[in-house]
């Protein structure tokens, strides 16, 4: 089996080592990010809906930044939600923050029950910079 290609945001390592799980990993030109959650440092739930939502893209992006991407690299969005037929709109109150112009990248969002305490999670692919690949 190769090696994988982990990518580790800054200050966080033993949060994902705790967990079992890379945070991300460059494969092929890509960067498949794991699902992140707005989680505080010590990994407990932001209790705020939207400051979590907040805290999750904060997440989002140092690990992107860890590869040396941004935002602007993302290609594939997957968003879960537990109910988002009640908290859909408040989320999307922050998104746009984060987003940026258009053309955006692709979405799928999911409605689940559970998110082990959180109301959202966001996973990514995302293109490599030439240099990373």
């Amino acid at each position: 089996m190769a090696t994988r290609n982990v990518v580790f945001p800054a200050g966080r390592q033993a949060l994902y080592e705790r967990n079992r799980y890379s945070p991300a990993i460059r494969s092929n030109g890509l960067l498949f990010v794991s699902g992140q959650v707005g989680s505080r440092e010590d990994g407990t739930p932001e209790p705020d809906l939207q400051a979590q939502v907040h805290r999750a893209f904060a997440n989002l992006n140092a690990t992107l930044a860890a590869a040396g991407c941004t935002f602007d690299d993302v290609i594939d969005v997957t968003v879960f939600i537990v109910d988002p037929e009640q908290k859909f709109e408040a989320i999307w109150e922050v998104v746009p923050e984060y987003w940026g112009q258009a053309p955006h990248p692709t979405l799928t969002a999911v409605g689940v029950t559970w998110l082990y305490g959180f109301d959202f999670e966001i996973k990514v692919i995302a293109k490599l910079p030439q240099a990373s690949t």
